[in-house]
């Protein structure tokens, strides 16, 4: 099995830039970087070959050399295409055949029982998505990188979009099943939901210090 974590490299006002608006652009970047180590560090405890698509360089980030550090043994490609739906297929083909889960930055309280099981679910399915609760999806996972061709048609980042996903996965033949929703962190009160599911995270340690040092 393989996880393909499609990301931005955590630049100040390249990333998070909703959250960024009402912490400030450093700070959100900041925990873009925590939320980026969560999610390597879920990944790596659900035992998957890694796979970072990435936009953007690591040189430079926030916590560039942690991150480095934690990617060891990580293939590392660069995202291309000019839509975020033309990059995910393009990630997908370079993370090539075999089981492979796909997931973004923006859920560090994903644990590695939520990546195996999306994974469990292509037992019956060819491609399993993860609802968001913002109408998004947090997690696709599949066997063939072909069925994400798919998904270049769909507009992302609306509140239509898991079930626009869905629909042009079944439109093509698939059959798709579904895993545990999550939350993305886009908003103040997202991040205060997910630190409140996962206080153990580097997320949920920096967001109760930001709230402590009065930025919110």
């Amino acid at each position: 099995m393989k996880v393909l974590l499609v990301a931005k490299a955590p630049v100040a006002g390249q990333v998070k830039t909703r959250l960024g608006a009402e912490v400030g652009a450093g700070r959100a970047a900041e925990l873009a970087a925590a939320a980026l180590l969560d999610t390597i560090e879920a990944c790596r405890e659900a035992g998957m070959e890694g796979h970072l698509s990435l936009s953007g360089d690591l040189a430079g980030a926030v916590r560039g050399e942690a991150l480095a550090a934690a990617l060891d043994g990580w293939t590392i490609t660069a995202q291309r295409g000019d839509s975020f739906a033309e990059r995910l297929v393009h990630a997908h083909d370079d993370a090539g055949h075999g089981v492979v889960v796909q997931i973004g930055m923006d859920t560090p309280h994903v644990t590695a029982e939520a990546l195996t099981a999306a994974a469990a679910g292509l037992a019956d399915h060819d491609a399993v998505l993860g609802p968001a609760d913002d109408g998004g999806w947090w997690a696709l996972a599949r066997r063939d990188p072909d069925v994400v061709r798919h998904v270049a048609e769909v507009e992302m980042s609306t509140a239509d979009t898991y079930a626009d996903t869905r629909r042009a996965l079944e439109r093509a033949g698939c059959r798709v099943g579904s895993t545990g929703a999550m939350t993305d962190v886009d908003t103040v009160e997202d991040a205060d939901r997910v630190a409140e599911l996962a206080p153990h995270t580097r997320f949920a340690r920096l967001w109760r210090s930001t709230a402590r040092g009065g930025t919110l």
